[in-house]
């Protein structure tokens, strides 16, 4: 009877255990955002499976993932200055569910993410556009990119599959980009934290950045912590470590639970700074008209001061 008593109490417990593990790794960041080369080869064949390409096409078409569909930016956005003289705008919703099912992606696809060479942000801007349309659950990035998969003896193609036209329901479009007006009420909001995706020397004003002669000031928006998008990946661009990240953040005066909301020049860098932002568990939006926007308004208030502690 003992041993029958204690051999239930331990099946009991790692049953317990199992559950607790389960659910501790479904509500990892980590685990829910990003998923490494073995992965991805364990799952390269799975008929649900949308991976796509975000590169330089001519790089696609000489090596790319087998399997992996060629994404542009202008599939997925506003083509330059097509809209209030802005780059890289969200699209409508239903144009953007259009274009979402000319490249394969159904109501039950898993999508994976990578950069070809160092296209770290243009992937995210990706990934950020499938959160945006209500698909970041089924969403992920390929940490390292096609590095990573190539670095594990990961096989390549030349050939480029043809692409059945998915099918989607409406988009359950999230509340995650913001303009100029709501930056401005929330500058000096607690909890809420304004963030520069860009190099620090067009933080700090020492450099003007943007787009084609479109941004009309140095600096920085008054108040914005500064996390350049290139701080979140290592020398391999493989995402840092949580640890890591967390002391970029606490560095740059970010707190816990604080709202992330990210800028840059034109709302692609910023991407990679709020995917970061994610993996710290952070909510997150997107002034998505950037600098670009904000600095050709001149009651917009501007800094060039470097109060923005090292990461």
């Amino acid at each position: 009877m003992k041993s029958s008593f204690w051999l239930h109490l331990c099946l009991a417990v790692l049953f317990a255990g199992g559950i607790a593990q389960a659910a501790a790794s479904s509500t990892d960041p980590r685990s829910n955002l990003l998923v490494d080369a073995n992965w991805l080869d364990a799952h390269l064949h799975d008929p649900d499976l949308v991976l796509l390409h975000v590169g330089d096409e001519t790089e696609y078409r000489k090596a790319h993932i087998p399997g992996a569909r060629w994404v542009s930016q202008d599939e997925l956005s506003w083509s330059e200055h097509t809209r209030d003289g802005l780059m890289l705008e969200m699209l409508p919703d239903e144009d953007l569910r259009a274009r979402l099912e000319k490249l394969g992606i159904s109501d039950n696809s898993r999508i994976v993410v990578y950069y070809g060479k160092d296209w770290v942000s243009p992937s995210t801007r990706v990934v950020f556009t499938l959160q945006y349309a209500g698909l970041g659950e089924r969403t992920r990035l390929l940490d390292g990119g096609m590095r990573a998969w190539t670095a594990q003896g990961g096989a390549t193609s030349k050939d480029t599959p043809p692409v059945q036209p998915g099918k989607l329901a409406a988009l359950k479009v999230q509340p995650l980009i913001v303009d100029a007006d709501y930056v401005r009420t929330h500058l000096d909001t607690p909890g809420v934290a304004v963030v520069d995706g860009r190099a620090a020397v067009y933080y700090d004003g020492v450099e003007v950045g943007g787009a084609h002669g479109q941004v009309h000031h140095k600096g920085h928006i008054r108040g914005a912590r500064s996390v350049p998008f290139t701080t979140i990946t290592d020398d391999q661009l493989r995402v840092r470590s949580t640890a890591e990240l967390k002391a970029l953040f606490e560095a740059a005066g970010i707190q816990p639970g604080d709202t992330v909301v990210g800028y840059c020049h034109i709302g692609q860098q910023a991407t990679a700074t709020l995917f970061a932002a994610r993996l710290l568990g952070h909510p997150v939006r997107l002034y998505d008209g950037a600098f670009q926007d904000w600095s050709r308004r001149k009651d917009n208030p501007v800094e060039t001061s470097t109060k923005r502690g090292q990461p």
